[in-house]
């Protein structure tokens, strides 16, 4: 076995499809974060530190190519390519491929691989996780009918909820009115506008003041490729923008991303009339999966029939790096253990915030 590394823009047209052809084996590698098109898109939106977004080959001794692992390394640390933009991680392989990671590190040149959303059941570095999360999805590939049926058979009325608030804004302001794959600058510049004031309500980071993140966003915007790409969804009530999400498309599945809402329309819950709207458009065409990402929401965890578990950890040599690292995580767990109420999530959200940063730039 070798492993080869190459920057992600230098990817050969044969090497990609081979990377496309093993997603397509296993069902749990079809995000369009997994593709190739991802790490060349995040590589392309960095400019001239694109050169640090690299994949990590793996060959069998013939040369054929086993698996793929794109990452980003800078100062002797790889971490996922795109991070904080990327919502998942995995080694892309054929079935039960397994690499020794510390021959990825030398590989790669890094003392240290950090993942956040890795698929649990990567043979590689899942094992090394530190703590995990679900990543909420919803499966309509018996159709939209079939979905709605089962939802109220296991007891969930969010879909009962959708349709009397739909009527009620019907009522009260206006018919709605779905457009999938709109084109529409100015709803996309508006989705953008609400996000960062979201953001900055919310006393988050505003991702979109790193410059490669606007051009990464503009880019999969107006990207239409058949099995990758963005997908901008909108929902009006009458003439006026209620709700817009921008998704990425993978080969057979929709990945929700950005999401925002006009606030003046809250007590209808526009994007929740989205989501609807959305996952009826996916009958009889490509899309089978609508992927609501991480994050223990009540409206993700009663749309969603199913589910996939991710880890969070890292992966390190003997290093300094990497004692940093497990120090800090021990710091983390001790007092994630101890009853301090909101006290203990803090070092936590430190890291959380620093690795946010780490990612940006």
């Amino acid at each position: 076995m070798k492993i080869d590394v190459i920057q992600a823009l230098q990817l050969s047209p044969e090497d990609g499809q081979r990377w496309i052809a093993l997603q397509a084996l296993q069902p749990r590698l079809d995000s369009p974060f997994l593709s190739p098109e991802w790490a060349k898109a995040v590589a392309t939106a960095q400019g001239e530190k694109g050169e640090r977004v690299k994949v990590a080959i793996i060959r069998d001794d013939d040369g054929h190519a086993l698996a793929y692992l794109p990452v980003r390394v800078k100062a002797g640390v790889a971490m996922p390519a795109g991070a904080p933009m990327c919502d998942y991680q995995a080694l892309v392989s054929t079935p039960d491929v397994a690499v020794d990671p510390r021959r990825l590190l030398a590989a790669l040149k890094a003392q240290r691989l950090d993942f956040c959303h890795m698929l649990a059941d990567d043979e590689t570095l899942a094992r090394h996780g530190r703590g995990q999360a679900d990543s909420w999805i919803v499966d309509v590939s018996a159709g939209y009918d079939a979905y709605a049926a089962d939802r109220k058979t296991s007891g969930v009325g969010v879909l009962k909820d959708i349709d009397k608030k739909r009527r009620k804004v019907e009522r009260e302001v206006g018919p709605t009115r779905f457009t999938a794959m709109s084109d529409s600058r100015v709803d996309f510049d508006q989705l953008i506008a609400w996000k960062r004031e979201q953001l900055l309500a919310t006393g988050q980071t505003d991702l979109f003041k790193t410059d490669w993140v606007g051009r990464l966003v503009d880019d999969l915007f107006a990207r239409r490729d058949a099995d990758f790409g963005g997908g901008l969804y909108t929902l009006h009530f009458g003439d006026e923008l209620a709700a817009v999400h921008l998704h990425l498309r993978g080969a057979h599945t929709i990945h929700g991303w950005l999401i925002a809402h006009n606030a003046k329309f809250d007590r209808y819950s526009p994007g929740l009339l989205l989501f609807q709207d959305i996952l009826k458009s996916m009958d009889g065409g490509p899309y089978t999966r609508l992927d609501l990402g991480t994050g223990d929401y009540r409206f993700k965890r009663e749309l969603s029939n199913a589910r996939q578990t991710v880890v969070f950890g890292f992966y390190g040599a003997p290093s300094p790096a990497t004692f940093v690292r497990s120090a800090a995580w021990g710091v983390r767990q001790v007092a994630e253990a101890l009853p301090l109420g909101r006290m203990s999530q803090l070092p936590g959200k430190a890291m959380r915030r620093i690795d946010l940063l780490r990612g940006l730039h």
